[in-house]
């Protein structure tokens, strides 16, 4: 026999176990040293009966007298006097070596026959322990051939290579192959000569490491924190914490919004005792997802599914034993997968959820009034936290406490959108205190903030709610001439509620082709919906025009537009404000929808007064000037008084000087031109 062969079985036989470095280990490397009894045995014995075992180049070619050993050994025998593992002879496998044996308690998790499981500690073994490697090469006839195969595993657990049951353990379908604990690397190879390797994941996993796989570093993500679950969703979490405690489900759940079927996955696992991994769009790595979760007794979370979910749909929900919670906004489709999941209505965060916010911020909540701070926002999931952490990261670069505009630009941050492929975002840089406006205007405005506030307690709580689907969107029509501060007022809304202004283009919207303005629509109002934003449609007759009476094919396809608007005005859980020069031009179907309609007057001599007044409060202006006459004898709307103080501005900017009243009295003559108007004292003041 060849020396390396003939001196490794009695130095492995008399090796002392190593010492351990961890229980999981130890438990492995106890099993470990009994296989190697088992190796041993059936290297003596081929030792025995093999009249080439001391040519050097055994393993490598095939010698004459080893040919004609072969031909007269047929038929073949139990390569090894080894008792078979199915009477007790794979002691190594049945039995357990304490509470940390992870091999056992992986079998019994995973419903492991004996024979899976010596097979799984026969192939992991050198990977474990180097002495395996040139033991396996000499019983697989070729020293290149270190690891296990199927052969081996056969020999060394007393088995005949025909014994249909065995073979059929290593089947694609069976658990060891199915659950990704085994892998064929050789399936071009004869059955019996094919190499078994465990993966790397697994091995690692038995002796006690608990590092997730290398395959999913960058797609795992910890679960967000419970925060104070939204009034009527506590009983939604409970029964899901009571199912997921029974043991495996695998569920769908529609949320309303993006994060908000997460948030309460995450209470409902933390009320459950459950821990979970939580992955990215894991469809590439599926089974390495599923073996991970199996390993560690986690859920599978999956927040979020790809534009084509089917295949990872299908992969996730064919996994019955562990238990897999998909989240998306859209509805769940029966054709995605066979095996249908539980599919649920997440409840959706409402506005404001103050408990969820002072649990997010702690002590740094109380130097404000948080409830006014956060009611417009209907933030999901772990946003709720993000922005608290941005909001204390901003208070520290300012080296301030946490201020309520801390908090909502952090929270506008978490709502940004892909609503500025269709409208312009306008970031809100004005107050209450730059409208110049009579009392019941103003009043109406301050109404509108109030309802977007409080929608949610009005229209759900208290079930004021129309019904028959519709939303909880607040609708306002501001109508006056042009000037007259209509944009000036949305965007003061939209600051008091510390929420951004998305302007939409028209031009962006409406399409000559039919159909495709509707699609556009669409694609607003459903960003809009999930997105804490304020969405103004300037020039909103436009788009919400009268129907007519039907002559052409124009105008059939005009009133469909409109019949669509009307539709999906009634389902909008948002922030719409409509503009418009000609309250008569908007169809009366959509005034009727709408919560205020806010007529904006002509400025009296007062108001324009005050309009000037407020132009010039950061400008530099001579001392003395009163804008009294240009108020009284220049009847313009406040765009325009806007206007001729900026153009005041520059005569005075160019001569590096103040303002002064000639230099006003410019601008309001230019203001008149450009409208085509006579302007007053012409021939001199």
């Amino acid at each position: 026999m060849n020396a390396r062969y003939a001196e490794t079985p009695a130095a492995v036989d008399d090796a002392p176990v190593p010492e351990p470095y961890g229980d999981p280990a130890h438990a492995l490397l106890a099993r470990l040293a009994l296989l190697r009894e088992r190796v041993t045995a059936l290297v003596e014995h081929r030792v025995a009966g093999d009249p080439t075992a001391d040519d050097p180049l055994r393993g490598l070619f095939l010698s004459e007298e080893a040919v004609h050993h072969l031909l007269h050994t047929w038929p073949p025998t139990t390569a090894a006097p080894l008792d078979p593992v199915d009477t007790g002879g794979a002691v190594f496998a049945a039995s357990s070596h304490g509470p940390d044996d992870r091999l056992a308690r992986l079998a019994r998790r995973m419903e492991l026959t004996e024979w899976d499981t010596a097979v799984l500690l026969i192939a992991l073994a050198p990977d474990v322990d180097r002495t395996f490697e040139q033991l396996y090469g000499y019983l697989n006839d070729d020293v290149s051939r270190r690891r296990a195969t199927v052969g081996l595993a056969l020999d060394l657990c007393g088995l005949p290579a025909s014994t249909t049951s065995a073979r059929a353990r290593l089947h694609a379908s069976a658990p060891l192959r199915a659950l990704n604990l085994l892998e064929d690397e050789e399936p071009e190879r004869p059955f019996l000569s094919r190499s078994l390797r465990v993966p790397d994941r697994l091995v690692a996993h038995l002796l006690g490491d608990d590092t997730p796989d290398a395959a999913l570093i960058g797609r795992l993500h910890p679960l967000p924190e419970p925060l104070p679950a939204a009034p009527g969703a506590e009983e939604f979490t409970d029964r899901l914490a009571t199912r997921l405690g029974a043991g495996p489900l695998t569920a769908y759940l529609r949320e309303p919004r993006e994060g908000d079927g997460l948030a309460a996955l995450a209470t409902a696992l933390r009320a459950a005792g459950l821990d979970a991994l939580r992955c990215a769009d894991p469809t590439d790595r599926v089974p390495e997802l599923l073996r991970e979760a199996r390993l560690s007794g986690r859920a599978v979370v999956v927040p979020g599914l790809p534009g084509h979910p089917g295949p990872l749909v299908r992969a996730l929900t064919a996994a019955p034993d562990v238990t897999v919670l998909l989240t998306d906004t859209r509805p769940y489709d029966p054709h995605w997968s066979p095996y249908d999941p539980l599919v649920l209505e997440a409840p959706g965060r409402r506005a404001g959820g103050t408990p969820a916010w002072r649990a997010a911020l702690g002590a740094d909540a109380d130097g404000f009034d948080l409830a006014a701070t956060v009611a417009p926002y209907r933030l999901g999931g772990d946003r709720v936290q993000r922005a608290a952490r941005a909001a204390r990261a901003l208070a520290d670069f300012e080296g301030t406490a946490v201020t309520a505009a801390h908090v909502r630009r952090a929270a506008r941050r978490q709502s940004a959108s892909g609503l500025e492929r269709h409208a312009r975002r306008i970031r809100p840089a004005v107050d209450w205190r730059d409208l110049v406006l009579p009392d019941g205007p103003l009043t109406q405005l301050r109404e509108l903030a109030l309802r977007a506030r409080h929608r949610d307690r009005v229209l759900g709580d208290w079930r004021l709610s129309a019904g028959g689907g519709r939303g909880r969107g607040v609708l306002g029509l501001f109508a006056g001439e042009s000037g007259t501060g209509k944009t000036l007022s949305a965007e003061v809304v939209a600051a008091d509620l510390g929420l951004d202004l998305y302007v939409v283009q028209l031009s962006s919207v409406v399409d000559k082709y039919v159909g495709e303005t509707e699609k556009n629509l669409e694609r607003i109002f459903t960003e809009a919906d999930r997105t804490d934003a304020v969405l103004l449609f300037d020039e909103a007759d436009a788009v919400f025009g009268k129907r007519s009476e039907v002559k052409d094919a124009h105008d059939r396809y005009a009133n469909m537009e409109s019949a669509y608007l009307l539709q999906r005005l009634e389902s909008f859980d948002g922030i719409a404000l409509l503009t418009t020069n000609l309250r008569a031009n908007i169809d009366e179907a959509f005034t009727r929808r709408l919560d205020l309609v806010v007529d904006f007057p002509f400025p009296d001599a007062g108001q324009r007064l005050a309009l000037w007044r407020h132009g010039l409060a950061h400008v530099p202006a001579a001392d003395g000037i009163d804008p009294a006459a240009l108020a009284r004898d220049f009847e313009m709307a406040g765009g325009s008084i806007r206007s001729a103080v900026v153009s005041a501005a520059y005569l005075a900017a160019g001569r590096d000087g103040e303002v002064t009243f000639a230099d006003l009295l410019e601008g309001a003559r230019r203001e008149y031109r450009k409208a085509g108007r006579l302007v007053p004292g012409e021939g001199g003041w």
